[in-house]
């Protein structure tokens, strides 16, 4: 697989509205653990809508992965002109941001925001440019704008074999679970390093969950 879309949610679609929210890095490290193992296999381009939400975080994971992937390339295919036209300050400067780092940014159409044809065409575009889709999107957690994308890629799977990857709520609680114990590891090493090493600890089995 050389060119892969990545989407899913846009960032109100799940409560997020500002870049501190706690759940995006646990979003981002499930993007990053699914795209390492493509990029050692050969992804080329990593091709997004760009919208605020999941396809930006992932435009951040990429940019990252770039110093230690230099090969890998980053491109936002943006529905209409100006999308970040009325978003706030601190939005448009962190989109902005995002694009100074991007190999190529396109536009579907040259014009501002006129219907529903503009995505409909961009949607198109990007699955024609592209081998695979990694969608962040969980079906039990309601319906949602990549339920469209998900419907799509399924389809086109069935029709000449695209690729289809899912990251769900599962998958980014267990990134956060995981951290969660390595951090309490890392605090009760840090409280008395002796007694883990021998299995003393009173508060800690090592063997607990083996």
């Amino acid at each position: 697989m050389k060119n892969l879309l990545v989407t899913g949610y846009r960032a109100h679609e799940l409560n997020i509205f500002g870049q501190k929210h706690e759940g995006i890095p646990f979003i981002q490290q499930a993007l990053r653990s699914k795209l390492i193992p493509l990029i050692e296999e050969g992804l080329e381009w990593v091709i997004t809508p760009g919208q605020y939400g999941v396809d930006l975080w992932a435009c951040e994971v990429v940019i990252a992965l770039k110093e230690q992937y230099p090969q890998l390339r980053l491109s936002i295919i943006s529905a209409f002109a100006n999308p970040e036209e009325k978003w706030s300050e601190d939005k448009k400067t962190y989109y902005e941001e995002i694009c100074k780092d991007v190999d190529y940014y396109g536009l579907v159409s040259k014009q501002p925001y006129q219907g529903i044809w503009q995505f409909t065409a961009r949607d198109d575009l990007l699955f024609r440019k592209t081998d695979g889709i990694l969608l962040v999107y969980d079906e039990d957690g309601g319906e949602g704008s990549p339920r469209f994308f998900k419907e799509k890629a399924l389809k086109k799977q069935q029709a000449d074999g695209y690729v289809y990857i899912s990251i769900s709520s599962e998958d980014i609680q267990s990134m956060a679970d995981e951290q969660q114990l390595d951090q309490q590891l890392e605090e009760s090493f840090a409280e008395s390093p002796t007694e883990l090493m021998d299995g003393t600890h009173p508060n800690v089995d090592p063997f607990e969950e083996i």
